[in-house]
């Protein structure tokens, strides 16, 4: 059947024939005069609607009073359902003393053309076309107002019957059996409803906040989707159902959060993909310094629903309550800054996080999850920024070992140790046992199972490594990252061709991820070096990644037979190292493409007295083949504890 008219605004679809409205499918709860209004608004979206012309509209027969009190609750109604606030509005805007306009885009669509019609002709089955702003309002017939108090209790008599239906804790569904496997939730993005875009860290830092918060209530039978992904459908307009099938889940929360000076308001409502069935909505009001124990509260109580939902007769074990202090706030909102900015994965971004980190401890220095984040952001720059390792790592373990010291149950921090161990120490065996402890801790944690992961293929442990970078991908459908060290086990295990589809699939989602170029890695070892060429120019030319592609360069033309290029772009290498060394790992590789064995060997022996984290691939590593049978590069496996 038609689903006739309809209007589109953020994620908000009206639908003008059955009078409803729905946001990412899922179908809100909207009063007859409240329907009225906001069509009149998208009807004349951009433009202002007088409190006169609402008056004519839709209250046409009432006194001034009950006109004045019904546009306040109607106006006061959508906007609660929008989300949408009256002193920084992202949808419905107050004109003082004149009106109200509709300011989102808005897109219409109509089921055959010229088919809108006023309120008035579509009561009269008049067929009037009528101007391309015009949208189709539904008259009202006048009620005495002794009939409207009737109706309206009446009303709201049924509104409270169905809410006490509906609501979890009172009265739950019928108790069904749970889905095969573990049960698995999305949060989504909480919505930034302040209206200013440098609050962005706070909405999406309570979003990940909550992330771990549920992740920690039942890992066992307890899913839930990583922030990576997620962050995907911000600002989206896909469905629930959409959204559910992309992620593989059967529940979504989502919300949005408003803050001033000093107090916060939370909206989070759970959603059944299924059905597209809202289980179980709050509003919180709080003091700022409340906010954790308010994130707590609203992971209890999702978990009691959807418990309730499923008939699971056991409860989850107790959400950490945070000790309060309005140190301990300052430190969290601080860190919350640092989470924004290190989730960018870049070295600028890395930088701006490191500060936020330190101020967060210089506010409450016994914050242990401002450590942890130190401690990942220290860890992290050797690799993305080809410096050397000894310039950041004693100060990643630093900030790892006091995170652990107030927080041995930190899985963040045991995974920060554990790639401090893996790429710094080469304690292999401890920093196994460090991504074991942090699963345990938490099995949601999808970082943990990526970065074990890729602890595996560096020790030639594919099978396993394969096993735990899908753990990751379901935990992080979306993650461009898991996606690309994915395709990386399986150019170490000489897989090239699924190597290559791999890279290709992450370049089909994000032609921008600069990780998608190591595909050039993959065409080399093929031997299909016009396309290796042709990806490392692009790669060149978009992310201009320095000396790392230079070096890169070098080896491809060795490898293409091209010597006269590779040595001149080699002597143009050796310049802009001696004015700016870098990793000598990265030397190595140049090295080898102009076929000085015993320069590479000789680098890379540089490389292991910076204790250079490239060092990690060099059992799996197909460019140091030549070098395997030299007596010093088996010694070098050896010491870096890889000859096993």
């Amino acid at each position: 059947m038609s689903q006739g008219c309809k209007y589109r605004f953020g994620p908000f679809e009206l639908r003008v024939q059955t009078r409803e409205l729905y946001k990412h499918g899922l179908k809100l709860k909207l009063r007859p005069q409240g329907y009225q209004v906001l069509a009149l608004l998208l009807e004349h979206a951009g433009a202002c609607v007088t409190r006169e012309e609402l008056q004519k509209r839709v209250w046409p027969s009432n006194t001034f009073v009950d006109f004045e009190n019904g546009v306040n609750s109607a106006i006061k109604q959508l906007r609660a359902s929008l989300n949408d606030s009256a002193a920084e509005p992202r949808y419905i805007e107050t004109l003082p003393k004149l009106g109200y306009r509709m300011i989102a885009p808005v897109e219409y669509e109509a089921d055959a053309p010229g088919a809108r019609a006023t309120a008035a002709e579509e009561e009269s089955g008049g067929a009037k076309v009528v101007g391309e702003a015009a949208a189709p309002i539904a008259a009202r017939p006048a009620h005495s107002r002794k009939q409207q108090w009737v109706a309206a209790v009446c009303v709201l008599g049924i509104v409270c019957v169905v809410a006490l239906l509906k609501w979890p804790r009172a009265h739950p569904t019928p108790q069904r059996a749970a889905p095969a496997g573990r049960i698995m939730v999305a949060v989504l993005p909480f919505e930034n409803l302040t209206g200013d875009r440098t609050q962005d860290y706070f909405s999406d830092g309570l979003t990940e906040e909550m992330i771990a918060q549920l992740g920690r209530l039942d890992p066992k039978e307890f899913g839930v989707i990583a922030r990576t992904s997620v962050m995907h459908y911000q600002h989206s307009p896909e469905k629930v159902d959409q959204i559910g099938s992309e992620l593989g889940v059967q529940y979504v929360l989502e919300g949005s959060v408003r803050r001033d000076s000093d107090k916060v308001r939370i909206n989070a409502e759970l959603i059944e993909v299924a059905g597209q069935r809202q289980l179980w909505a709050q509003q919180y009001d709080r003091e700022l310094t409340n906010l954790l124990v308010v994130q707590a509260e609203i992971a209890r109580e999702i978990s009691d629903a959807i418990q309730l939902t499923l008939g699971s007769p056991e409860r989850s074990e107790s959400v950490r309550q945070p000790t309060l202090t309005p140190q301990a706030y300052q430190g969290y909102d601080l860190c919350l800054k640092g989470l924004y900015f290190w989730n960018k994965r870049n070295v600028p971004g890395f930088q701006q996080a490191i500060e936020y980190f330190q101020q967060a401890i210089a506010k409450d220095p016994n914050y242990a999850p401002a450590y942890a984040g130190l401690a990942n952001s220290y860890a992290l720059m050797p690799g993305y920024a080809l410096a050397p390792a000894s310039k950041y790592m004693p100060k990643a373990r630093e900030a790892a070992l006091r995170a652990l010291q107030i927080d041995d149950n930190l899985p963040e921090a045991h995974v920060a140790l554990a790639l401090i161990l893996e790429n710094y120490d080469w304690d292999w065996s401890t920093a196994e046992k460090e991504y074991r402890r942090a699963i345990e801790l938490n099995p949601n944690y999808a970082t943990a199972h990526q970065w074990y992961a890729e602890f595996l293929m560096w020790q030639g442990r594919f099978d396993e490594a394969l096993r735990e970078s899908e753990n990751a991908r379901r935990l992080d459908p979306l993650s461009l990252i898991i996606a690309t060290d994915r395709g990386s086990i399986f150019y170490f295990s000489r897989q090239y061709d699924r190597a290559i589809e791999q890279f290709q699939s992450v370049r089909e989602m994000d032609p921008s991820f600069a990780r998608v170029h190591l595909v050039t890695d993959a065409y080399v070892q093929q031997g299909r070096f016009a396309e290796a060429l042709a990806d490392l120019e692009e790669s060149r030319r978009t992310s201009g990644d320095g000396i790392g592609s230079s070096s890169k360069l070098v080896y491809l033309y060795g490898r293409m037979g091209q010597k006269d290029k590779a040595q001149a772009e080699m002597r143009k290498l050796e310049a802009e190292n001696r004015r700016q060394p870098v990793d000598p790992g990265v030397m190595a590789l140049a090295y080898l493409g102009v076929g000085n064995k015993d320069a590479a060997l000789g680098s890379l022996e540089k490389a292991f007295v910076q204790r250079s984290n490239l060092l990690t691939a060099l059992k799996v590593e197909p460019v140091y083949d030549p070098l395997r049978d030299d007596p010093r590069f088996q010694e070098l496996l050896r010491r870096v504890g890889l000859a096993q």
